[in-house]
């Protein structure tokens, strides 16, 4: 099975989740409020039998704007969130950046693309990690930085669920992308202060680079 399509297989696993507990939930305030599913759908503007449907998880076209109306009506706030979870599907500029990384390692050192934390449940994954006999190091690769805060906060959990693994961040050499990082020196370097050219340096060589970095190529 292709990345996508585990994607895709864990995205509908999510949907059902999230319907199934939404249901059981507006079911709970709908009988402790004493409302009927007839009431409940006129005020909605549905049909008894489709709040049925949405409370027993049995309406996949549900939508999110139906969900949140029937939640206003039974006095409940209504909330979507999104954590991160495993890799986000990727583009060509992605792949292409890993690429040119990869082929700047010598053939002494392993290269695993996509390799997930070793805990138990948790659907997080790395870019990548090279490895030697005795060490390794995570990749972390941005085609175009956006949020750094987002950034920094995910490589550091990241290290932390990792026993303290160094990291190299990898940045799609663009001017847009040398400005964010100049213009956040400072917090960076304290997150990852190797250069581009130490941490290559220490690759090509063989060697592990002996703390975090970024790279831009």
């Amino acid at each position: 099975m292709s990345t996508v399509d585990r994607q895709q297989a864990r995205g509908q696993r999510r949907s059902v989740a999230v319907r199934r507990i939404a249901g059981e939930e507006l079911r709970t305030a709908r009988l402790q409020a004493g409302i009927s599913q007839l009431v409940l759908g006129r005020a909605v503007g549905i049909s008894k039998g489709e709040v049925s449907r949405i409370e027993r998880c049995l309406a996949p076209w549900v939508s999110v704007d139906v969900v949140c109306r029937m939640a206003v009506v039974l006095g409940l706030d209504p909330s979507l969130r999104m954590y991160p979870a495993g890799l986000p599907l990727r583009d060509r500029a992605h792949h292409a950046l890993l690429e040119r990384f990869r082929s700047q390692l010598p053939a002494a050192l392993r290269w695993q693309s996509e390799v997930p934390l070793h805990i138990s449940g948790d659907l997080r994954a790395g870019d990548g990690v090279v490895s030697a006999k005795d060490w390794q190091i995570a990749v972390e690769a941005e085609t175009r930085l956006h949020d750094l805060q987002a950034l920094e906060r995910r490589i550091e959990l990241k290290q932390r669920d990792s026993a303290g693994t160094a990291v190299i961040l990898l940045v799609n050499d663009t001017r847009a992308n040398r400005l964010v990082l100049r213009a956040a020196r400072e917090s960076l370097r304290a997150l990852a202060p190797l250069d581009t050219r130490t941490v290559l340096g220490a690759l090509r060589a063989g060697r592990r680079p002996p703390a975090s970095g970024i790279v831009v190529l």
